[in-house]
């Protein structure tokens, strides 16, 4: 056992120490360039099905921008059922467009196909795109931090992590965690490094240099992609600097009140992460063990060295998630228990590749993703 605990601890130190700080936190607009001299116009497009409760909401933050540029904003109505393009309609002025979607292409994710309807309807010329999801919104200043950091930066793709709610009791035990669990897959600091290869963005907030976006093949390039954000991200990378970061002003209104909503976030693309390897997941299974499980199930059954190194290993744990669950304003205490919360997670990736094989894999709004061949 002594050897198990030895390799988890060497791991957290690894993981503390040799990926991108990630757990730090650090990489935040709370520091914006200043703006340039012309603000350029900027197409907002928005894919929205069945989003009666938040599309109010996010429309009216979307138009209420003081961006000193024009703002033109597209929702597209994907076959809604609750009146969702009413909503909109109504929360709009002159500016919104809501085009009427149709059913999905042939290839095509549900997302991604309702964002390249609101393209075809926009036929955009502006020299920025932003896409946003119907569930977020945007402190006023949002639009003008976002442009100004991509003129100054020269960036392709600036991409911004929305705060997610953290309110219901489900939501404070495993909101900060699925944060944290990103970062540790997408250092963004190695996403943010033009010479490094992790390439990611946070599909609830992305802004597009337009010109480089259509270079890149648009949305057609990455049309079956499950996870749609960093893929556009590593398709964007190749064209020129990336940029993401954790924010303030760019807040979630998605409520999970229980396990259910959470475990669906997670289970519709954790699979696709592992490549719908098999071997991939054992492994990966295998490596979460390791470096969740083992050190608080060490610390009870070990002895001597064996338990010292287990509670080293839990403790680093803990200190690394403190940074995280400080920006969600839970205690640190948490952080304990952590492992619980990394075997739930491990439960959702399972249900993520059951789910797949039985052809229900990727679901978004009720729809599974395309078979892939």
């Amino acid at each position: 056992m002594i050897w198990v605990a030895a390799a988890s601890l060497v791991s957290w130190l690894v993981l503390l120490f040799g990926r991108g700080w990630f757990w730090t936190g650090r990489d935040d607009d709370s520091t914006v360039p200043p703006g340039p001299a012309h603000w350029p116009d900027v197409t907002v497009i928005i894919p929205a099905r069945d989003e009666a409760p938040s599309i109010a909401a996010t429309v009216r933050s979307v138009l209420a921008q003081d961006y000193p540029g024009r703002i033109r904003l597209f929702v597209v109505d994907d076959r809604s059922s609750d009146g969702t393009g009413d909503i909109a309609r109504a929360a709009g002025d002159e500016r919104l467009t809501v085009v009427e979607g149709q059913g999905r292409a042939e290839g095509w994710t549900g997302k991604l196909w309702a964002l390249q309807q609101g393209l075809n309807a926009a036929r955009p010329t502006t020299p920025y795109i932003l896409f946003t999801d119907a569930d977020i919104t945007h402190a006023p200043d949002s639009l003008r931090c976002l442009v100004a950091r991509a003129q100054a930066g020269g960036l392709v793709l600036t991409s911004l992590m929305a705060k997610l709610r953290c309110e219901s009791n489900a939501e404070r035990w495993f909101i900060p965690a699925f944060i944290y669990f990103f970062q540790m897959l997408y250092p963004f600091r190695w996403a943010n490094n033009p010479r490094a290869r992790t390439a990611a963005a946070a599909g609830g907030c992305v802004l597009l240099k337009r010109e480089a976006f259509e270079r890149a093949g648009g949305l057609e390039s990455i049309r079956g992609a499950m996870i749609d954000d960093c893929t556009l991200a590593g398709v964007m990378k190749r064209q020129g600097p990336t940029w993401l970061g954790l924010t303030e002003r760019v807040h979630s209104l998605r409520a999970c009140e229980t396990v259910e909503p959470i475990r669906k976030m997670v289970a519709r693309t954790a699979y696709a992460q592992l490549r719908y390897n098999p071997f991939l997941l054992v492994g990966m299974l295998a490596a979460l063990t390791l470096v969740f499980l083992a050190p608080p199930a060490l610390t009870i059954v070990g002895h001597g060295w064996t338990q010292i190194l287990a509670v080293t290993a839990w403790l680093g744990m803990a200190y690394s998630y403190a940074p995280t669950l400080r920006r969600y304003g839970q205690p640190a205490w948490r952080g304990l228990g952590l492992p619980v919360v990394a075997a739930y997670y491990m439960v959702f990736t399972l249900d993520s590749a059951i789910a797949e094989y039985r052809g229900r894999g990727g679901m978004w709004k009720g729809e599974a993703a395309p078979r892939r061949s």
